[in-house]
Order: structure tokens, then sequence, then C-alpha cells
């Protein structure tokens, strides 16, 4: 819950902004505005003063105990200018919270820790526990000194400007139960899954104690385990769930039929009758995958009621496929920024890199090449997610349109994760330019033969003429393919009016962008390139004020008189 207090007129209309966008997120304080901090302070794990930051200074000094649990603090100023992360900025989320709340209202969010404003990830922000000397080993790659990366996991991380070998401070990637030595900072990894089975009625601090001193003997860190897997008839069981909720950790649950096609070292006839599987705890931790590190245990009380099993699940790379979108740096969304930071290997067209080559985090790995060279780049990006990376390829406009999602994706398997980040293309860039050209049923087209016979393309355009589809035609005309663009037009003109509307827009959202409507007769495909779209209309396509528009209905609605 973030906690929203103010003290003017001015902060309690910003508290009020806030509070309509976020209602499930959010609370105001009321009253004197010291006891307003104070009973925030102790109830929310987040803060929005609308105060100045040494009044909030002087209230929030004498609550502060430990930078691991204090609520994350933001200001925000009497002009709504800036917000400001005072307190909190990466364990509470005073960071991210002064960037959304600067989204929200129009702000500058002021961020002034080291690792966020020279753009490397805090440690302690990446999303798994950490130990040991987080503010020496930061301190470390800041000032640019030799960080040692000691993987024993491959887990996507993102960059952290570390090197192999030669250096005093250290981050290891473990899920052992060892302790950070100095100047080392251990980062543990979801890496461990728990499979668990359970009598009914078994107490959770039964099944607790069995899977803790199951963790202990294989010399393994219980904030290393991602999830508790059993069986879907014991989903529900208390004790499980409480035992898992105690850990902070999800119940995933397996059916029978799938857990019994699993093969275990240690089968039993019991769960065999009692939830038609021969193995639970030991199938539901296997059932996915990965290393056996403890077989099945049974609790030490009389009559045990809980069994174990701890597998090492293993280490999934993760591929993100990134639009750029047209190439408008305002059109790139938000979350792809998100995943282009957040990848420590980046491949990419070369072109398409320097676009973007300046939100990259220091110590990306970049892959780059040039034009024509697809299913080579899909088969690196994919060859480094296997190794265990996180890595973006990108492309323009949406990555699944005539980009890298296809060959990336008929590249990988079920081995790596693989996310898909949208963006927009060029077809909606150059319809908003023309104006409403997309208004109702249309298709894309790529008139390039390179990867697509003729034969085909010629029949997807006869189909499209033939449905009274708008059309936007991709890879128009190169100097090398020449005729491929008038052939389509003589196609459409079969079924279409010569004065039927065609936009034509090339660079679209770029510094150079051009943009005219024309007609299907008077277009000269001379003047048309590989960086322009054309999109040709149906046959209720309108010009209207010098812009394309294609009626939402079937009937074109005429003008009243």
């Amino acid at each position: 819950m973030i906690g929203l207090i103010s003290a003017t007129a001015a902060g309690s209309a910003g508290c009020r902004r806030v509070a309509s966008a976020w209602p499930g997120r959010t609370r105001v304080y009321e009253g004197p505005v010291g006891d307003a901090v104070r009973r925030a302070f102790a109830e929310c794990e987040q803060l929005v003063c609308f105060l100045a930051t040494g009044a909030v200074v002087r209230l929030v000094a004498p609550l502060l105990t430990d930078k691991t649990s204090d609520p994350g603090v933001v200001c925000v100023d009497e002009g709504g200018r800036f917000a400001v992360s005072l307190v909190g900025g990466h364990a509470g989320g005073a960071n991210e919270l002064a960037r959304e709340v600067g989204d929200l209202l129009g702000a500058e969010p002021v961020v002034t820790t080291a690792t966020d404003s020279v753009g490397l990830p805090g440690l302690d922000t990446l999303g798994y526990p950490v130990e040991g000397d987080v503010a020496g080993v930061s301190r470390a790659m800041l000032d640019g000194a030799p960080v040692v990366l000691a993987a024993e996991l491959n887990w996507p991380l993102p960059p952290l400007r570390v090197v192999a070998s030669g250096g005093e401070h250290t981050v290891r990637v473990t899920d052992r139960a060892v302790r950070p030595a100095e100047r080392e900072v251990l980062l543990r990894p979801p890496s461990l899954v728990v499979g668990v089975g359970a009598s009914k009625g078994a107490p959770a601090d039964e099944v607790l104690a069995l899977v803790e001193d199951s963790l202990r003997g294989a010399g393994l860190s219980v904030r290393s385990v991602a999830e508790f897997a059993t069986v879907d008839a014991k989903r529900d069981e208390p004790g499980i769930v409480e035992a898992a909720a105690r850990l902070g950790v999800p119940v995933v649950a397996h059916s029978a039929s799938a857990l019994a096609a699993v093969e275990v070292p240690n089968p039993s006839a019991a769960p065999l009758a009692a939830v038609g599987t021969p193995s639970v705890a030991e199938a539901a931790a296997l059932v996915r995958g990965g290393e056996l590190l403890v077989p099945k245990r049974k609790s030490a009380v009389r009559p045990a009621m809980a069994t174990c099993a701890v597998v090492r699940r293993p280490a999934r790379g993760r591929l993100a496929v990134v639009g750029l979108g047209p190439g408008a740096r305002d059109l790139l969304t938000p979350r792809a920024r998100d995943e282009l930071r957040r990848a420590s290997v980046l491949v990419g067209l070369d072109q398409y890199v320097d676009q973007i080559r300046d939100l990259l985090r220091p110590g990306t790995r970049v892959l780059e090449s040039g034009l024509g060279a697809e299913e080579e780049r899909a088969r690196t990006a994919v060859a480094e997610a296997r190794l265990g990376h996180a890595v973006a390829l990108i492309g323009s406009g949406d990555a699944g349109v005539y980009a890298m999602a296809s060959p990336a994706l008929a590249e990988a398997s079920d081995d790596i994760d693989v996310v898909g980040v949208p963006g927009v293309t060029a077809a909606l860039a150059a319809g908003a330019i023309l104006g409403a050209p997309l208004g109702h049923d249309h298709v894309s087209i790529s008139l390039s033969d390179l990867h697509t016979p003729w034969e085909v393309i010629e029949r997807r355009v006869r189909a499209a003429a033939g449905a009274d589809l708008v059309v936007t035609f991709y890879n128009p005309r190169s100097r090398g393919r020449d005729w491929q663009l008038p052939k389509a037009l003589a196609l459409l003109a079969e079924h279409r009016e010569p004065a039927t509307p065609v936009g034509v827009v090339r660079n679209a959202s770029r510094p150079d962008e051009s943009s005219r409507v024309t007609t299907l007769a008077g277009l000269d495909p001379a003047t048309v390139d590989m960086m322009t779209v054309v999109t040709v209309g149906n046959t209720a396509t309108r010009e209207i004020a010098g812009r394309m528009v294609t009626p939402r209905g079937y009937r074109w609605q005429e003008e009243p008189e």
C-alpha cells in the first residue's frame, strides 16, 4: 500500500490525482502532517509526501531503522514539478515509484542513487535475494574496479560490468548454503524446486521443518527455493499452503497423470492408491526436468505426515524479441526500453543498434551485423540465450511483423524463456500520417520475392483485391526489384477505380519523413523505394481534406446536406 500525505490545497490535489489513478494501491492520510506521516510509515510499504524534502527528512528521520525494511519515500514539490526519491531507493522501491509518480503527474523524477545515476543496475534490485558486501561491491563497480562474476549457475542477469578474473571483489551466483566472503556478494537465483507430499491434516510446522532440514543437509540455501510442487489433489492442503507462504514461494500443482509419467527412483504404492500417482514429492519436483539433489525424504516425526524432494531446475536463458517501432524515439514503448536495459546481450542489425545504443546499460555486449543476415542473427540470439544470458533481439516496427520474431522462434525450443515485446508497425505509423486508411479490414503484403516466390505473392494480392481489403505494401520496390509494385497495382486495378486513394509514406516518424496521397492511376512506382510504405484504399476509401479515410462500416456514410 502507498500512503499519500499532503499539507496544502495544491498537495491535496496531487493526492487526489494519484489516489484516483491507483485506487487499489493507495490510501490518503488525513489530519496533522506529523501524525499522518508516522501512521503511514508504520502501515504502508511506500509513501508519497506532497511536502518539502526538508520537512519530510525531519519527520521520517526518527522513524528509520533499516534500509532493507523501511518504506520507500517519495517527495513531490508544491508545484508538482519534481518527484524526489528520498528514502529506500532500491529496497523500498522509491526510485521506481518516483518514475511512476513522475509519469502520472508530468513531474521530473529525481533519483540520486549512485548506480541508477550512471545506468548500472543495483545489486539489490535484480529481483534475487542478495547477501554480503552490497555497498562495497557496488562501489567497486561504480569506480570501474574489476569485479569478478563467479557464476556457479548461468542465470539471465542484466549487464553488471564484471570480469572473469583478476578482481578483489566478487559477485557469486549460487544456490549453495555458503556465507559470503569478504568483498563478496551472493546472488541467490530461484533454482530449486521442492516437491512436497503430505497426508491430510499435516501440520505446516512439520512440512517446513522437513524442507529446511532437507535443504540444510544438502548444503542448499532456502533463499533459492522457487516453488513448492505437488499433486493437484494437494493443491489446497493447509499445511503445504502455509509452509510455502512462510517461505514466500508459490505452490504449483500438477495432475496425477503427469506425475505418474515421470520416472523416479523411489516410487510407492501408498500415493498411487491415495492420489493416483506412485510418486508425489520426487515426480512433482522433476516433472519439468532438472537434477535430483535430494531424493524423497520423510519427516522425522512419527507417524510421518510429509515427504519432500529437491531438484535443481535447469538454468533458463531469456530471449526478448523487441520491436523498436518505426524509428522515432517517442514511439519506442516503455516495455521495449525496459527490455533493452535488462539485456546483457543485444543482437541486431547495425543501423537499428545505432538507434538505441544510448539506452543500453554499461557492460551490455552488442552483437551487430549488416543487412541480409537475419537468420544468422536469430541463431546467434538463441544460442546466447541457451548459454543462460538475458538476450534482446531487436527489429524495427513490431518484431513479429516481417521482422526477427519468426526466424528466432523457429530456431528456439522450450529450453529458453521467450518474451515478445510489441512495437508500432510501419503500417500503423504510415496510417496515422495518412489519416485513417486502416479504418476497416486490411492486409499487409510484402512484395519482396527474396523469401517468398512471386507466384505466392501474386495469389495473395489477387485475393486481397477480390476481397476489397485495404492493402499496405511493405518492401515495395528496390533497385533490383522494380517490376513487382507495378504488377501488384495492376492486379488491384482490376477490382478498383483509377481514382482509388493511395497513400505513400517514406521514413515514417523519422526526421526526413515525407508523405503524399495520390490515386491508383496517378502513382508513379519510380518514386517508391524500400524505405516507403504504400497503402492502397478499398472501394469505400475516400480522400477528405487531403487525408485518406476508410469508413468503419461497410456502407459509406454520406455527409448530410
